[in-house]
């Protein structure tokens, strides 16, 4: 082939190359460095209440400080906003007035699990159980015979609040939900995937030992008892908790090659930390520059502490006013870089991905035009013109990406928070990090791609 029909080919063609065939050695050191600090953030964070914690602690030592009604917001301030300790607003105040509009990223910092009842506790055949409810969509099989911890908060009936972590320490006791062994599971073999294991076999074991005590329930009295002494809460406080059942499994590098994570929450506190350090990163924008991180997206950004709630509205509000901006301008000037995971091609499972349009691992950031289910239903659907400004920014940039989507048309489907802000005429689009095994208690990612999704929200940023 002649080198001008080379040429022709390769001005004509798309065609898209490995990561680690893009970038230089020094920017792979720095890829593995941020990777560092994410792993450290992820094993804080296995709840939204850790995760706003953490997010929190990383905040302040870089100079944010909490935001107070009618302060001045000179260019260069770092604030953040709590709301009920499981949602975060931050910003760093631009050069230029939100007249002109902000630059938002947003994710969320919920994820998979299961969640204690109200009334869980109960001793059955001389065990002690806690009965739980899953929250989001999990595959209910994949949560037996692991290693389980709680973690969480209960609110006294005199006005206090205690934090729980029983499991995260090595020196503490694990839980864990029992299943069928082999030998007697030849009617539980008969059944699907998803009916092997129903939402009420989910019961978490924890404990055994009965109380001296005479009388019936004495391994529940024990355990209460333990309870008592370490925490100070009686049965009653269980109506009034917040308790999550979460895998005990530390986020370690997978692969001999160490290019890959392994770890539980990817979904989708690896786009909230990406958010996090990118504004962290970000002294002086032109913009002010927003990071949202989210509660309740797994179960449809309802709630007070959801994306569909006001308190990010109120948040960027109360800024615009102190700039006598309406926030209606400000949100049509605004663009919003909604991350969130989506799927990585699986070759496991080819069935079920359209090739030619699915992300791949180790491909860069993944843009994701429309999410939702078979006719684009739910979806945000990102316009030409957004995608067209997000290629010019990577490129300017040296940003790694690739075009995503959630699956084959009819396979399924799925949502996340651009819906939330596209409604407030925000101008939004989906990206994020390609996961494998996606709302297992056990996700993977590549660092490449970790690394890249933190790239374009800190370019997008500047």
């Amino acid at each position: 082939m002649s080198e001008e029909k080379s040429a022709r080919r390769e001005r004509l063609f798309y065609s898209q190359k490995h990561g680690y065939d893009l970038i230089s050695d020094a920017e792979r050191a720095d890829c593995d460095a941020y990777c560092e600090g994410y792993k450290r953030f992820l094993d804080a964070a296995r709840t939204e209440r850790e995760a706003v914690k953490a997010a929190v602690a990383l905040a302040e030592a870089e100079g944010f400080v909490p935001y107070v009604r009618g302060m001045a917001l000179r260019p260069g301030l770092r604030i953040y906003q709590n709301n009920r300790g499981k949602t975060l607003s931050l910003a760093v105040i631009g050069e230029k007035s939100l007249a002109e509009g902000a630059v938002i990223t947003a994710a969320h910092i919920d994820a998979p699990r299961l969640d204690l009842k109200p009334n869980p506790l109960y001793e059955d055949s001389e065990l002690a159980y806690f009965k739980t409810h899953y929250y989001g969509g999990i595959r209910k099989y994949q949560w037996a015979a692991i290693p389980l911890e709680l973690h969480g908060a209960v609110a006294l009936r005199g006005g206090e609040t205690l934090d729980v972590c029983i499991g995260a320490d090595e020196n503490d006791p694990a839980f864990v939900i029992t299943d069928l062994l082999p030998h007697l599971a030849a009617d539980q073999n008969k059944k699907t995937l998803g009916e092997a294991i129903t939402g009420e076999n989910l019961n978490l074991l924890i404990g055994s030992i009965p109380d001296q005590e005479e009388g019936a329930d004495r391994v529940k009295l024990r355990v209460l008892s333990i309870l008592n002494e370490k925490y100070g809460v009686t049965e009653e406080d269980f109506l009034s908790a917040e308790l999550e059942v979460v895998p005990s499994l530390p986020t370690r590098d997978i692969g001999l090659d160490r290019s890959l994570l392994g770890g539980y929450g990817h979904d989708d506190r690896v786009c909230s930390y990406a958010a996090l350090k990118a504004l962290l990163d970000t002294p002086h924008p032109g913009r002010t520059a927003v990071c949202v991180l989210a509660d309740k997206e797994e179960i449809g950004s309802y709630g007070s502490s959801g994306m569909g709630s006001e308190f990010f509205e109120n948040f960027m509000a109360d800024l615009c006013r102190t700039q006598n901006v309406e926030l209606r301008h400000c949100f049509e000037k605004s663009f919003c870089f909604s991350s969130d995971v989506c799927n990585a091609f699986d070759p496991n499972f080819p069935e079920v991905s359209e090739k030619r349009n699915n992300a791949r691992l180790n491909y860069g950031v993944s843009v994701v035009k429309y999410t939702g289910s078979r006719g684009k239903g739910g979806a945000n659907d990102a316009n030409a013109e957004t995608l067209g400004y997000l290629r010019k920014v990577f490129a300017a940039h040296g940003v790694v990406w690739q075009s995503g989507e959630l699956g084959k048309v009819d396979q399924g489907g799925g949502g996340t928070v651009a819906t939330e802000l596209a409604c407030r005429n925000i101008e939004t689009v989906d990206a994020g990090v390609p996961v494998l095994a996606m709302h297992s208690p056990y996700e993977v990612v590549a660092k490449f791609d970790c690394y890249m999704t933190y790239k374009a929200m800190k370019a997008i940023a500047l």
